[in-house]
């Protein structure tokens, strides 16, 4: 009787892309980059607040501001999918919040170093971009996992809207820029 010959391995000729490190960096599997990656999202987002905010805006209006300005797809797109909202459901990000806004609050010449150089400034947005890419398509499964579909087979236009809103939802918070009362003089002290 002839010998089998062993069947040949097949070898996915596209692992490549998945099997190095900067899929893993891309790919958020280790907390650490998430973390660090959170970081440089919420540092870029305070440096837009902290721009177009006037500089005898209150701590409370430039704190809120940010906080908005951080969640605010993450605030939309749960409760348009009856979910709990980001801040809530990962203490990492308030976190991040409150981190960069101290960076921001007290020390904003950390701020400037990156706006002068255009190499901190790439590393930022590469690190910004990383996590909302991630919001995005974290928020455009769910939404297609929570939505039924009608048309289709499958869910449509309702994950397209979650994850483009998700991507973009702090720029449409406040619904009407409501800060404006408090913009002035802050928040009211509470009555004692």
């Amino acid at each position: 009787m002839p010998k089998k010959q062993p069947e040949p391995v097949v070898v996915d000729p596209t692992a490549w892309m998945i099997d190095n490190d900067v899929a893993n960096f891309l790919l958020l599997h280790q907390k650490e980059v998430l973390y660090m990656c959170m970081l440089g999202y919420t540092f870029l987002h305070g440096s837009k607040v902290f721009k177009a905010a006037p500089k005898s805006a209150p701590f409370s209006y430039k704190l809120i501001s940010m906080i908005l300005a951080c969640t605010g797809g993450g605030i939309l797109v749960p409760i348009f999918l009856n979910t709990v909202p980001v801040p809530l459901a990962n203490d990492a990000y308030p976190i991040a919040i409150l981190t960069s806004f101290a960076i921001h609050y007290y020390f904003p010449i950390v701020a400037e170093v990156m706006n002068l150089s255009p190499v901190v400034k790439s590393l930022i947005v590469v690190l910004y971009e990383t996590v909302r890419a991630k919001v995005v398509l974290t928020f455009t499964l769910a939404a297609s996992a929570a939505i039924a579909p009608t048309t289709f087979s499958f869910p449509l236009f309702g994950p397209i809207m979650c994850g483009t809103v998700a991507g973009c939802g702090g720029a449409f918070l406040p619904m009407n820029k409501g800060l404006d009362p408090i913009a002035k003089d802050g928040l009211q002290p509470p009555m004692s």
